[in-house]
Formats: C-alpha cells, sequence, structure tokens
C-alpha cells in the first residue's frame, strides 16, 4: 500500500513517516505534504491507498482538503492533537483517527483495519464528507441565532447568500434582500458555519458556497459572484482553495 502524511508540522510529518517504516511493512512508499495544496498535487502523482491527514493546519484544514477533492476510493485516517472538530462522531462511524503523540499500537491497528478492506470497501470521500457534514452540524436545513441588539433572529443556512465583516459586526445578506447587522464579529460566524456550506473568501467575507455561488470573475480582481449579483473580493491566499472547492462541486 502507498500512503501520503498531510501535516503542517514538519517534526510530525517525519515522525509518523519513520514510525510507518519501521512498524508497518504493509505500507510500502510513504509520501508526505505540508499543506493542501502540496497534498492535492501529491495525490495526483501517486494515487495513495491511505491518507494520514492531520485536521487544524493553516489557511485550509484537513477537512477543507476532503471537500475540494472528488470522489476516491481510500482510506482516510485522522491524525490530530485536539480531541475536537466532532472527532468522536467521526470515530462512532468506524473512520479512524489517531491522537498525537501517534501511539505505535494505535499505528498498527489503524493499519490493519485498511488492509482488511477491499478497495471497493474503502470509505469514499462523498461518504466522509457527509459524516464531517452531520458531526459539524452542516446540513442544508440547519438554523443559526443571529444575535441583535434586539435579541434574536432564527435564519436557515440556505437563506444566508453571503456575509460581510463591518468594523466589530457583521452585516449578513439574505435571499430576500434583507440584511441582519449581528453584534458578532466574522471571526465567529466562521467558526459557527463551518466549511461544508460556507467559505471566507477575504479576511472581510464568507460565502455560502453550497446554494449562492454563481460564478467566477477575473475582471478587476478575483471574484465570487453571488446569487444576488454582488462579487465578493477573494484574498490571493484563498484564490486556489475556492477553485479548488468549486471544481470539484
Amino acid at each position: 500500500m502507498k500512503a501520503l502524511i498531510v501535516d503542517d508540522e514538519l517534526f510530525c510529518r517525519e515522525n509518523l513517516k519513520l514510525i510507518i517504516e519501521e512498524y508497518c511493512p504493509a505500507i510500502t512508499s510513504t509520501s508526505m505534504a505540508s499543506s493542501a495544496v502540496e497534498a492535492r498535487n501529491a495525490m495526483n502523482d501517486s494515487s495513495p491507498d491511505i491518507l494520514f491527514l492531520d485536521i487544524k493546519m493553516p489557511n485550509e484544514t484537513g477537512f477543507d482538503l476532503l471537500h475540494s477533492l472528488g470522489d476516491h476510493k481510500l482510506s482516510v485516517i485522522f491524525t490530530t492533537a485536539h480531541n475536537e472538530y466532532a472527532i468522536n462522531a467521526i470515530k462512532a462511524q468506524a473512520v479512524d483517527y489517531l491522537e498525537k503523540p501517534i501511539n505505535i499500537d494505535d499505528l498498527q491497528q489503524a493499519v490493519r483495519k485498511v488492509e482488511q478492506k477491499t478497495s471497493n470497501s474503502k470509505n469514499s470521500l462523498q461518504e466522509i464528507k457527509a459524516l464531517i457534514r452531520e458531526a459539524q452540524g452542516g446540513s442544508s436545513n440547519d438554523k443559526i441565532a443571529i444575535p441583535m441588539r434586539e435579541g434574536y433572529e432564527i435564519i436557515a443556512y440556505r437563506d444566508i447568500v453571503h456575509l460581510e465583516a463591518s468594523e466589530s459586526y457583521t452585516m449578513i445578506f439574505l435571499t430576500n434582500g434583507k440584511k441582519l447587522l449581528s453584534s458578532k464579529n466574522i471571526k465567529v460566524y466562521e467558526e459557527k458555519l463551518g466549511n461544508e456550506i460556507f467559505f471566507r473568501t477575504h479576511k472581510s467575507h464568507i460565502i455560502n458556497l453550497e446554494h449562492h455561488i454563481k460564478g467566477f470573475s477575473r475582471v478587476d480582481g478575483n471574484s465570487a459572484v453571488m446569487s444576488n449579483g454582488k462579487q465578493i473580493p477573494i484574498a490571493r491566499r484563498k484564490l486556489q482553495a475556492f477553485l479548488d472547492r468549486i471544481a470539484g462541486m
């Protein structure tokens, strides 16, 4: 089997590679990537059977990487130092994960599970994405309570077109043309809404990528064209991740 280790920390990548080479003879080839961008290139080159995937990485998380990919037949083993990110829900669905520092026995057990699977029974990325969506509360039927000066307004995810930072507040643009000014900053909404349906294109903007993206424009800078006609700027450092996401739609 071939493996790809994706982790932004050099020590973690090299340490896991050494352990695999010494204790997991079923894995005959191990490559490494330090980011989601490198991982996509490596996957195109080597078509790994196992993806050892760190969850918390800068710019794009491990979940972001999975969401950007088409459907593949491969086994994903999450690696994380954080017992969060809906890991318990994912574990309950038999998707493997290893907590850092990685225990050799746990690693061997996870690899043995992969060995026992046939190529047809590997978890597809579509199945894993569905698990992540469920665990993160990313269903399109989900709702969010928007704190206002007068109280709260309950809004369905699909009714949110995009969000824009307004100093320490956030302006939320809805499908009916209404705008809500929330007392919470945009970082709060990035964490609450998750990244299955929404995408932060810029330090001041979050868009509903699942329901309201209509196109991409390079005129006057890179921008996402939304269903309400607005063009939302895409920061240069976010551009490749954005293009990968829409390519996988």
